[in-house]
């Protein structure tokens, strides 16, 4: 397995206790002025894990394999998943990784990338639940049931995923000038395409176990075009905001109305870009009815008024 980057993330810093077991932890060992990104290819027999042991452990990073072939399976703490072509596994900091062993008769050719949260956002201190938010972070977040997620990428965009990974190394392996932030560049597309992948929420977190957790993204679904409360979500799903709050909050590190706000916001773009409706009516369609409250909360949400927004993506 080549590794890229010269970033060591194999040092073990200290452990988890699981269980009565001593868990080491890996974590990254920076190299000042090289980013701390490192990007593996795995194939002929190597295991796709490759940042720790091949013994149980931990990251204090975050691990994002894509399999491009073959079959492979991995134990995330008391959980055993399957891999196969095609599949995005992503696990979060702090989960007990057992790495993989092969399924078929060919070992599996996947890519590996791992990372540190605060080379997405500088500002955000190294902790788990201060990254939980990050847009682009998230779909590490949703994997609720385990602290892992297995998405699956359709077979026509499969090549694009591959050539993600793919640019990834070709900058950290050459490092020409402004490589620091062409790594940054392309790991940031490679994310946008994983949190594409991890769009329809309710029905993910269906197959992870999670019904509670779905019921109320199919309430948010149901019920963002009109004025919604917490309250409201809550008794829908048959709970008391309180109760809802801290399930919500502790599963996905966001609150419901953070949930109802972002719902609001893809379909408000999505009318923006496509459709010629006025503000005012794509307003009262997302569920606000002050049309001056609408245009604050999506300048707030994304960094313009929502006809600066439409006219940006038509200019030309």
């Amino acid at each position: 397995m080549g590794a890229v980057g010269r970033s060591s993330v194999l040092p073990t810093v200290g452990t988890l206790d699981r269980g009565g077991r001593a868990i080491p932890v890996r974590t990254y060992d920076r190299l000042p002025g090289v980013p701390p990104v490192r990007v593996l290819w795995s194939g002929g027999g190597r295991h796709a894990d490759g940042f720790g042991s091949l013994h149980p452990h931990a990251h204090d990073f975050l691990v994002l394999l894509y399999v491009e072939r073959g079959g492979s399976s991995m134990r995330v703490d008391d959980r055993e998943w399957a891999l196969g072509t095609g599949d995005v596994f992503v696990v979060a900091p702090g989960e007990v990784v057992t790495p993989d062993r092969v399924v078929g008769a060919e070992a599996p050719e996947a890519w590996a990338v791992a990372f540190p949260p605060d080379i997405i956002e500088p500002s955000l201190p190294g902790s788990f639940l201060s990254w939980r938010a990050h847009p682009l972070l998230f779909p590490f977040v949703r994997g609720v049931a385990g602290g892992a997620q297995r998405l699956h990428v359709p077979v026509d965009d499969r090549a694009g995923i591959s050539e993600r990974f793919a640019a990834l190394e070709r900058e950290l392996h050459e490092r020409r000038d402004g490589y620091n932030e062409a790594v940054l560049a392309h790991l940031t597309l490679l994310l946008v395409a994983v949190s594409r992948l991890a769009s329809d929420v309710a029905s993910d977190l269906t197959l992870r176990d999670e019904p509670m957790l779905a019921a109320v993204f199919d309430v948010i679904e149901a019920s963002y075009h009109r004025p919604i409360s917490l309250k409201d979500v809550a008794s829908a799903v048959g709970l008391t905001p309180g109760h809802l709050t801290t399930i919500v909050g502790r599963k996905t590190g966001r609150t419901v109305q953070q949930w109802i706000t972002e719902r609001r916001m893809t379909e408000a773009r999505r009318l923006l870009a496509e459709t010629d409706v006025t503000v005012e009516a794509i307003g009262a369609r997302v569920g606000y009815r002050d049309t001056s409250y609408f245009i604050k909360r999506f300048r707030r949400s994304n960094g313009s008024a929502p006809q600066e927004w439409r006219r940006a993506g038509r200019r030309g």
